[in-house]
């Protein structure tokens, strides 16, 4: 998986849906192989990125599970401690 694309189910608040498009984007960006599409094939990417949203939503919103939401922030500070050991920052 891209390292870019964070996880989005059951956090408080719900994923935003420029969450969910920023996700869409890289997935496509990571399965076309390029950060930016030649204009010849620009409309299929965006119809590829619009299209990955939607189902992302979709899944998102059928998704259930009985554990509680993750808090982001707590979320973020435990990815910044990872890093730190990680990266030694």
């Amino acid at each position: 998986m891209c390292r870019n694309i964070r996880p989005l189910n059951n956090f408080e608040p719900p994923a935003t849906s420029e969450e969910v498009q920023a996700a869409a984007l890289q997935y496509v960006r990571k399965v076309a192989g390029a950060t930016r599409p030649s204009q010849a094939n620009a409309e299929a990417f965006d119809r590829a990125v619009h299209e990955v949203a939607e189902s992302t939503r979709r899944l998102l919103d059928s998704l259930t599970t009985t554990a509680p939401p993750k808090d982001r922030e707590v979320e973020a500070a435990k990815a910044r401690a990872r890093a730190q050991l990680r990266y030694g920052t």
